[in-house]
């Protein structure tokens, strides 16, 4: 069974727990499918199991307008602190591009795990209300996470997360979700750190207007789809 954990303070880099079994990737990167949450306008329902994993992501734009989520290499996941040990070939292409906390676990949704980058005010409306509710990925007595979105103008970023607390009521999980989160994997393994000749390559093509043409191997290295 997985262990899962949460953590009920304020979303600062030293309250947040990493995941821990850090994926030393080498090589080709490892191929795999993952279904990511989507956001839709209206009321939104998941229910969050497994670790949290905090990076530094900068937003890259490529071909047709598509933002690219690139990891800061400089940024040690395990020693949640800044060393730049490994070469960071963003800040060096785009020296004024700034990166930012991203947040990413997993969630069931519509009977599948998938993975969920948690919006920043959405992230912390639910450790707010995980110090009256309580730990929300435990398997017996944890919460669905029950939010709007709303847009508040015409912009893609004017949108804000509500979390309805009174929506969020406790809950077992269910036979079928049990079975779901028995092998659930950590985010380190779902969500490796990409190495930094393999980043190079990636924003070599983003710069030669190619990212339509990227490799399965890049493709699933950054989770680009």
């Amino acid at each position: 069974m997985t262990k899962f954990i949460f953590y009920t303070k304020k979303p600062q880099r030293r309250y947040i727990k990493m995941a821990i079994s850090f994926n030393q990737q080498k090589g080709s990167a490892q191929k795999t499918s993952i279904s990511t949450f989507q956001y839709k306008d209206g009321d939104n329902s998941f229910r969050l199991c497994g670790d949290i994993l905090a990076r530094y992501v900068y937003w890259v734009k490529g071909e047709n307008d598509k933002n690219i989520p690139l990891e800061c290499l400089s940024f040690d996941r395990n020693a949640e602190a800044f060393n730049n040990k490994e070469k960071d070939w963003v800040r060096e292409y785009y020296p004024d591009l700034k990166c930012g906390w991203s947040y990413a676990t997993q969630c069931i949704d519509n009977g599948e795990v998938k993975v969920v980058n948690l919006k920043k005010k959405l992230w912390e409306q639910i450790i707010t209300a995980a110090e009256d509710l309580g730990d929300p990925t435990d398997p017996e007595t944890g919460w669905d996470i029950k939010f709007k979105r709303v847009k508040t103008g015409p912009l893609p970023y004017n949108v804000e997360y509500q979390l309805q607390p009174l929506k969020c009521k406790s809950r077992a999980l269910t036979d079928a979700e049990m079975a779901l989160v028995e092998d659930l994997k950590s985010m380190d393994d779902v969500m490796p750190r990409p190495t930094p000749d393999a980043q190079k390559e990636l924003l070599d093509r983003i710069r030669q207007a190619s990212a339509p043409d990227i490799d399965e191997t890049l493709e699933a290295e950054f989770n680009v789809a």
